[in-house]
């Protein structure tokens, strides 16, 4: 591991294979996104605009680890009924799907017998997590990393689980 945490996007660069997340939390509460969130609570206007300032970085980033042959998956555990936060970020969505992302949601109740890690994560090249922290109002408090090959099969493991029972984020519908 680098004396200096290497950024999401120098993770994904080294990426050959596959970039997962897990994602399980009904409420984030990133800074960057309150504003777009807030917007989205007073209008119900969600930008979906590829090209945005906003996306943009993302889809780039995205669109060139599966120009490489990166599969990028993401599997969201949600509770029903969803949190208006959930709501927000199905409504944009559509963008990761359009970057190349695939995406799926698992209703919590159907999680209940699924063994998951503490933290939401991403596992690039199923030999190193990034581990996301948040505190308990949904503030970024940070990253960690494992190279463990017993958690990087632990978090594998799980996320396969949860994609087996997720449905595709075309077929999900908010409840």
């Amino acid at each position: 591991m680098p004396s200096s945490a290497p950024t999401f996007a120098e993770l994904l660069a080294d990426c050959t294979r596959s970039a997962i997340h897990l994602e399980m939390r009904d409420q984030y509460g990133i800074s960057d996104e309150s504003g777009a969130f807030s917007t989205w609570q007073s209008t119900g206007q969600r930008d979906t605009d590829p090209e945005s300032e906003n996306w943009a970085p993302w889809v780039d980033l995205i669109s060139s680890a599966i120009a490489r042959g990166v599969a990028v998956r993401r599997a969201r555990i949600v509770s029903e009924p969803v949190t208006d936060y959930i709501r927000w970020e199905h409504a944009g969505t559509v963008v990761n799907v359009a970057a190349g992302e695939q995406v799926r949601w698992l209703t919590r109740r159907r999680a209940s017998d699924i063994a998951l890690p503490g933290n939401d994560f991403w596992l690039f090249d199923d030999r190193l997590i990034r581990w996301n922290h948040f505190t308990g109002d949904g503030a970024w408090a940070g990253e960690e990393f494992s190279d463990d090959p017993a958690v990087t099969k632990l978090c594998a493991d799980a996320f396969e689980a949860v994609w087996a029972r997720a449905v595709p984020h075309e077929q999900y519908e908010i409840h």
